[in-house]
This record gives C-alpha cells, structure tokens and sequence, in this order.
C-alpha cells in the first residue's frame, strides 16, 4: 500500500494558528539558520504585535500545519513600499521533500504581486547551503553579503542578503 499523495494547501494564517505555528517553530529549529539559541520554556507566544496573523502563510497538509513563511514590508517607509521581505521559512521534518518550502515562496510571491508590490527580498545564513539553493532555483539572486555578521557556535557566520523582482 502507498502513502497517499501530499494535499499541500496555502493560506493565510489565522489567529488560531497560533499554537501549531509555535509547536512548529520550535520542532524546526536549527543552527542551519537560527541566530537566536534554541527556544526554552516558557514559550513566547507565537503572534505579538511585531508577528501579526495577516504576515504569514501557512502551509497544510490534509488540514495539518506542515510550514509557514512570514512576509512583511522591510521598512514602514513609502519609499520602500513596493518591496516585501521573507522574514521566516519553516517546514515540519515530516514535510520536507514535498515541495511545501517552494510552494511557500510562489505562494508570498504571488501575495507581494497582490500586494502592489514588485521586488522580494530575504536574509539567509551562509552556511545554509540548502536554503541557498531553493531560492536560487526560484530566481532569487545575491545581491550582497555582509562577511562573519554573526558568531554562532564557535564561527564566524555570513549574512547572505538576496532578492528578485516580480515586474514583468
């Protein structure tokens, strides 16, 4: 007998999201791309008012939350208004190779195109050459690398900054 076929959904977040996003949150978290140490009880809430439900997407799988990516403007500037950053990708270990992290990034390009807007942006740490990878593959380029940004266990960590455009 096969294992059915993956029913990837995306759709905004919901307010009650928030327990199976922070359950998720802390199941994927990793030096691979985490600058922050490891959550600890007491956890902070998933949502505050810097991590509102409407800056996420949320991936499910036959109805369970699989991933999320957070994409908010970079600035509250008008000037920078047509640009939107990927502040956050996360995918649940049972989900990976299912396509949910490239289905997440269409996904909050078409949201920016919504949106108004015309550029995505994201930060990813680079040693994390699978990340790196995905966002290549989806026309993302480097646009700039600020050299041992970060000392995380030991090393000296490179913050990796890339985008792409929407126009046509």
């Amino acid at each position: 007998m096969t294992a059915p076929e993956p029913q990837i959904r995306i759709r905004p977040a919901l307010v009650e999201d928030a327990g199976p996003l922070g359950e998720l949150d802390r199941a994927t978290w990793s030096p691979l791309h985490a600058v922050q140490p490891a959550p600890e009880p007491p956890y902070e809430p998933f949502f505050d008012d810097r991590h509102r439900p409407e800056d996420y997407l949320v991936a499910e799988d036959g109805g369970t939350v699989v991933g999320y990516l957070r994409l908010v403007p970079p600035t509250p500037l008008a000037c920078n208004r047509h640009v939107r950053q990927i502040q956050g990708l996360a995918v649940a270990e049972s989900a990976r190779g299912l396509g949910v992290a490239r289905a997440l990034l269409r996904a909050a390009m078409a949201e920016t195109l919504r949106q108004g807007g015309h550029r995505i942006t994201l930060r990813v740490l680079g040693h994390n050459t699978p990340a790196r990878t995905l966002y290549a593959s989806e026309g993302f380029a480097v646009e700039g690398v600020l050299p041992g940004e970060f000392f995380l266990h030991g090393r000296y960590v490179d913050d990796v900054l890339m985008g792409r455009s929407l126009a046509p």
